[in-house]
Parts: structure tokens; C-alpha cells; sequence
């Protein structure tokens, strides 16, 4: 049973629809491309934000005995999961608390500034300390939390996640070949996995540069003895939030196509690499792609502020 306030909160929310990708670019290919378009979902809570941050929230407000007063979580500077958790904390009049990797900028970035708008209070730490916080994943595990703090591990990467990342299976209502979604932490691939039927290919693209232990990581997270998936780590660009002019080239002229925004960290990568391989025949004709829009973009005004600068 989902809590009332945010079951009131979700109600709010837009769809995320199916969006047929017609690009002639494609077309010789005879392979079809549809973008399962959870940027609609909301301005914020958009992608799988809030689908992993979802039953997270509803542990932490249903528990017995004194009430979750704060949410602690870790990010960087432009990270989309403090800025939908800091907006869901204020939607719900409950505090929040970011742990922030690095010194505190001279300037804040328009992340940042979000995140103090929406009333989350910002810790800043060093790169070291924030790699430790990484072993952290339980609500109660991380060392020094206060009563009615409720600890949520980098990127919502926690097991109640995959259940709100694997309602989406339920929303594809036509019949598919392979779902392809970015991957940070594995998480939102691993709640895929767990719901794909055993007819679907699940393949994720490494943001990461160097993420071999993806792969043992979505292990860990998965229900059952599943090998229907994959994880791609030629797109990465160069690294997490890397980018190359090829990168930006096709973003560009995806946006130009279609009228759908992309960021280059984890959509953007996605779809370049998708594209990449359809051209190389690695998809029969015929084939049907649902790719997953994770949302996010509010962490383009990073890479607008470096083309500024």
C-alpha cells in the first residue's frame, strides 16, 4: 500500500508515453525505434527518479515509532538524484539533507542552488570520504545518523528501488524485441531485468568509463538466475559526464530530427551507442527497440555553463 502523500504526489504526475523514433537516418536498417518518454513524467521528478526513489520513500514514511523527520542522501554538483530528492523532501515537509562530493564552489551551480531552494542542507565533503560513504547502503548504516534520519545510498541504488523501476515493463503495451536503458549504479537495468520477460533482451550502457563491476553489481541485485541481458561499455564518451564533439554532434541533430531534448550523460550516451550499433547491422531487420528516456536534463545547464566559460 502506497503512502497517501505519495500516492497524492504521483497522481500529479504526466505520462510517459511511447514516441515512435522516425528518422530516415535509420530507415535502411528496417530496425524499429520507440523512446519510452519518462522525461514527461514530471519537470523534476523525471526518468527514473522517481520510480527508484518511489518505495524507498514509502519504507521510510511507513515505519513504526517516531516518524522520519530528514532524508540524507550523497550526490555531486549537477547530480539529478539530490534534485528530486530535495523537491519530493519539500513536496512532502520533510528535511533533507545533502551530502555534496568535493569542496563547496565559490559559486553555486543551478543544481545546487535547486537543492537550497528546495530547502535541502548542504554538507560538503572530500572525494575520499565520499568514495567510503559508497559502502553504506542500508536506511540505518550510515555511521553518525540521528534519530529520524533515514539514510538513501547514492543514486536511490537500493533494493526497494527496482520495484518502482519495474513498473515500467507493465506500461509497454506493445510487443518489443530489446529494451536498452543507461547505467549509472545498475540499478534501474537490474529492476528491468527483474520484470523483463525471458523472450526480451535488456541491454544497458555504461556512463561510466572502467565499469566492469557493473555487471557484478546488477548480479547482486537480481531475483532470480536471469541471462537475457548485457551491458554495453563502448559509449561512455571518455567517462561519467565526458563528452566528445561525435557525442554532442548527434545530440544535436537528434534533438533537430525528433523535437526530443537529451543529455549527454546517460540518455544521450544511450542513443549514440544505439545508434552506432544499428548502423553496424548488430540488430536484425525487423527488430523492435524500446529505449529507456531517463530523464535528468536539468543537468545540461553544466555543460551550457562550460560552453559559456
Amino acid at each position: 500500500m502506497l503512502h497517501d502523500k505519495l500516492a497524492q504526489l504521483e497522481s500529479a504526475l504526466g505520462s510517459s508515453i511511447l514516441s515512435q523514433i522516425n528518422d530516415p537516418e535509420l530507415a535502411p536498417y528496417q530496425v524499429e525505434l520507440w523512446l519510452k518518454r519518462d522525461d514527461l513524467l514530471h519537470p523534476i521528478l523525471s526518468g527514473n527518479k522517481w520510480r527508484k526513489l518511489k518505495y524507498i520513500l514509502n519504507h521510510a514514511l511507513s515505519l513504526p515509532g517516531k516518524p522520519v523527520d530528514t532524508l540524507v542522501s550523497m550526490g555531486g554538483v549537477y547530480s539529478n538524484h539530490l534534485h528530486a530528492l530535495a523537491f519530493v523532501g519539500h513536496a512532502l515537509g520533510i528535511n533533507t539533507l545533502g551530502i555534496v562530493r568535493g569542496e563547496a564552489p565559490a559559486t553555486l551551480t543551478p543544481t545546487l542552488t535547486d537543492l537550497q531552494n528546495f530547502g535541502m542542507r548542504l554538507q560538503f565533503v572530500s572525494r575520499s570520504d565520499y568514495r567510503t560513504l559508497r559502502e553504506y547502503q542500508g536506511s540505518q548504516e550510515l555511521p553518525g545518523l540521528k534519530k529520524g534520519q533515514y539514510w538513501i545510498p547514492e543514486g536511490g541504488a537500493h533494493a526497494l528501488a527496482l520495484l518502482g523501476v519495474g513498473e515500467l515493463l507493465a506500461e509497454i503495451a506493445l510487443p518489443f524485441d530489446t529494451l536498452c536503458v543507461p547505467c549509472g549504479t545498475g540499478t534501474t537495468l537490474a529492476g528491468l531485468i527483474n520484470q523483463a520477460p525471458a523472450s526480451v533482451s535488456v541491454l544497458g550502457f555504461a556512463a561510466l568509463k572502467n565499469a566492469g563491476f557493473l555487471s557484478g553489481d546488477v548480479h547482486q541485485m537480481l531475483t532470480g538466475a536471469q541471462d537475457n541481458w548485457l551491458i554495453n561499455h563502448d559509449y561512455h564518451c571518455g567517462g561519467f559526464a565526458k563528452t566528445t564533439p561525435a557525442l554532442l554532434a548527434f545530440i544535436d541533430r537528434f534533438q533537430s530530427q525528433t523535437g526530443i531534448a537529451l543529455e549527454p550523460v546517460y540518455t544521450g550516451k544511450m542513443l549514440y551507442g544505439l545508434y552506432e550499433l544499428i548502423k553496424s547491422h548488430y540488430f536484425k531487420p525487423g527488430h523492435r527497440l524500446v529505449a529507456v528516456h531517463t530523464g535528468g536534463l536539468q543537468g545540461n545547464r553544466g555543460f551550457a555553463l562550460q560552453e559559456e566559460g
